[in-house]
């Protein structure tokens, strides 16, 4: 048996935590869930969430609670060695949903359907029912956890809720695991590069008629849109791109003065998406003409970081799975937990549940699986914890 695993079964199989067990079936996570989804936190909108969790941290008695300017949530929860690195255990608060989005759950057996149900207002409600239990079994783990519950991950966010987090903290953490609410059994150890681009085009404008063949700022967008869809991106290290949003003219009969697309880049190796890069300028400036030019904004640049599938934090988030009898997927992906490693932060991110249709109005979770992935998180933060003397960045 490695170690990893004896650390949690030991700690899985400790009087403490089986009496914590006991209660898994009746805690109020899924009501918190919806509770938490009922509340809309659209991408820098994420105050009146923001102001819910507070209260909740306020409530289980965590210290230095706070809020920042960007709506990040922060509370500590102490440990026995305040020396000790300490984990951070997080969770963003924001949707890609609008704030007029009708919110409304349903159930269907197991399944509840909600938008931002899954991604994310069941991590968040996580990071509540682990605060919880340690509150009411009066655990006190080997170093200090701060608790966030972060904004501005999704969309053009641009990881910025964490990027104050690490500025706030930085000089305390040794570690950090990171909750979405669909992807038990997956261990992301490592963020994938992303970058985002806004390509505006402009034009003279004139009257469809009257003006036919003179340039127009949605054709020449549409243009080159099609030149950056024909590129062929490697498969391996994996590299994609994706025209996520487009918008411009002003009226059916107008040639367009004015028309702008978002761009998504992706890939496993920042060198290949900065090649990726390189080629959408290029096909820009091939695209410009005389009366047609082209202007490429980066809106969001994500890092890329990672650490080994052997790293200790990643055998305890592994072991924390094989408690639950859970086979174990290790990804690369785009979360909260980009910067951090980035910075050289040790972290995983993990999920508490399955579910479907994330950024979709049907999506949904399945309710079996969450006691065991709670479980599973509240055995990997307490392993951590007591294992970070031993860890260096």
């Amino acid at each position: 048996m490695n170690n990893a695993v004896q650390t949690v079964t030991s700690l899985a199989e400790s009087a403490e935590l089986l009496a914590v067990r006991q209660t898994l079936a009746s805690c109020p996570i899924i009501e918190d869930a919806i509770a938490i989804q009922q509340i809309p936190a659209p991408t820098f909108a994420e105050g009146q969430r923001a102001s819910a969790i507070l209260g909740r941290f306020r409530q289980a008695g965590l210290q230095d609670v706070a809020q920042d300017d960007v709506c990040n949530v922060f509370g500590r929860w102490p440990g026995r060695d305040p020396a000790c690195p300490a984990l951070l255990v997080s969770a963003h608060t924001d949707t890609v949903f609008p704030s007029d989005t009708d919110l409304t759950t349903r159930r269907d057996g197991e399944r509840i359907y909600g938008p931002g149900l899954g991604d994310n207002s069941l991590g968040v409600a996580s990071l509540l029912a682990l605060l919880e239990m340690l509150q009411a079994h009066r655990i006190q783990p080997a170093a200090d956890i701060w608790f966030v519950a972060n904004s501005r991950e999704e969309g053009l966010g641009d990881l910025g809720g964490i990027r104050a987090v690490w500025d706030r903290l930085k000089d305390r953490l040794g570690a950090a695991i990171v909750v979405e609410g669909m992807a038990l059994g997956r261990i992301y150890h490592a963020g994938i590069a992303v970058r985002r681009l806004r390509i505006t085009c402009r034009a003279p404008g004139g009257h469809s008629w009257l003006h036919f063949g003179q340039p127009s700022a949605i054709h020449g967008l549409i243009h080159l849109g099609a030149a950056i869809t024909a590129l062929t991106p490697p498969a391996e290290p994996r590299t994609t791109f994706n025209i996520g949003l487009i918008s411009g003219g002003h009226s059916v009969n107008s040639l367009a003065t004015h028309a702008e697309f978002y761009l998504d880049l992706r890939s496993e190796d920042p060198a290949s998406l900065a090649e990726l890069e390189a080629q959408v300028r290029r096909a820009a400036g091939q695209a410009s003409q005389p009366n047609l030019a082209f202007a490429i904004d980066v809106v969001g640049d994500r890092p890329a970081g990672q650490i080994a599938t052997d790293h200790p934090l990643v055998k305890l988030a592994a072991a924390a799975l094989d408690a639950i009898n859970h086979p174990v997927t290790y990804e690369k992906g785009s979360t909260d937990a980009n910067v951090l490693l980035a910075n050289g932060l040790p972290s995983v991110t993990i999920g508490i549940t399955y579910g479907a249709h994330s950024h979709r109005l049907d999506e949904y979770i399945e309710t079996g699986p969450v006691a065991g992935g709670l479980w599973q998180l509240l055995l990997l933060t307490l392993s951590a914890a007591g294992q970070l003397h031993a860890w260096s960045r």
